[in-house]
């Protein structure tokens, strides 16, 4: 138990470098794209980046100031993150199509074919297989030793919770900067806003007429951030919410296949007091 300890501490040590150099390169990507293609000359009128018009689309975001790149970084997090997710959770389901795993397991187990089960949980692989044939196992070794019904349910319950405390957690790790990115995107689009509309105000209080080339960047600079973080916000909460219902539906199957498995048990202890 302490050596699976110690190896599920380095696993999360060895994960939490990886996540932080992702989110590093993810600003740097964002940086570069911001400094490289968003503020090429060719996007500005007299080729000047600083005081020359936007021509395009990509020169009005690079005049969103300095935000704009962290803004893009976030951005792409929520891109990097959810397709990690997607391919872990994926990977986690098994092979074949998880429903039709959990009616040809359930079917087997309800006709009493524990190795037709296990043998289906050893071809469909993942987190929920594992976990179900780890129940299977210990269904075998509890109607061997004769349980009661109780005893036998607590055992198998408890052997399943043990099985999703190793293989679950994965599911959900960066999960929670996904979470965050939510609300980080609209607080780091409402800073830009914030510094967007200081410059518009600056420009309205300058001496004589007002700068309106000032004015227009400032403003510019406000709705460009504001959109950009209502992006990046938007994305991260369907990414959140989606990944969230597939966690739940691989832990509603776990249970389900305990409680089939459980009551199987049952039905084979009342058969031999008939």
């Amino acid at each position: 138990m302490a050596n699976v300890k110690v190896k599920k501490e380095s696993t999360s040590n060895g994960g939490g470098m990886v996540s932080g150099i992702i989110i590093v390169a993810c600003i740097f990507v964002g940086w570069l794209i911001w400094s490289q293609v968003m503020g090429d000359a060719a996007n500005f009128e007299g080729g000047d980046s600083e005081k020359g018009h936007p021509l395009n689309t990509l020169g009005m975001v690079f005049k969103g100031g300095f935000i704009v790149p962290v803004l893009l970084g976030m951005l792409l997090m929520v891109v990097v993150f959810s397709i990690e997710r997607f391919i872990v959770i994926a990977k986690a389901a098994g092979k074949a199509n998880l429903d039709k795993f959990m009616k040809t397991v359930q079917a087997s187990i309800k006709t009493g074919d524990i190795d037709g089960a296990i043998a289906t949980c050893d071809k469909q692989q993942g987190s929920v297989a594992n976990a179900i044939k780890a129940a299977l196992v210990k269904y075998q070794d509890v109607k061997k030793e004769g349980f009661n019904s109780e005893e036998a349910s607590e055992v198998i319950h408890k052997e399943i919770e043990e099985v999703t405390s190793l293989e679950m957690p994965m599911l959900e790790k960066n999960m929670t900067i996904i979470s965050s990115l939510v609300s980080l995107g609209t607080l780091g689009g409402l800073l830009g806003t914030v510094s967007g509309m200081i410059k518009a105000f600056g420009a309205l209080a300058s001496a004589g007429t007002p700068d309106q080339a000032a004015l227009a960047t400032g403003i510019s600079e406000a709705l460009i951030n504001t959109a950009t973080g209502i992006s990046t916000s938007v994305l991260a909460i369907i990414a959140y919410n989606f990944f969230t219902s597939k966690i739940d539906d691989l832990t509603y199957s776990i249970d389900e296949a305990g409680t089939t498995i459980v009551n199987t048990y049952r039905h084979f202890r009342g058969s031999l007091k008939q």
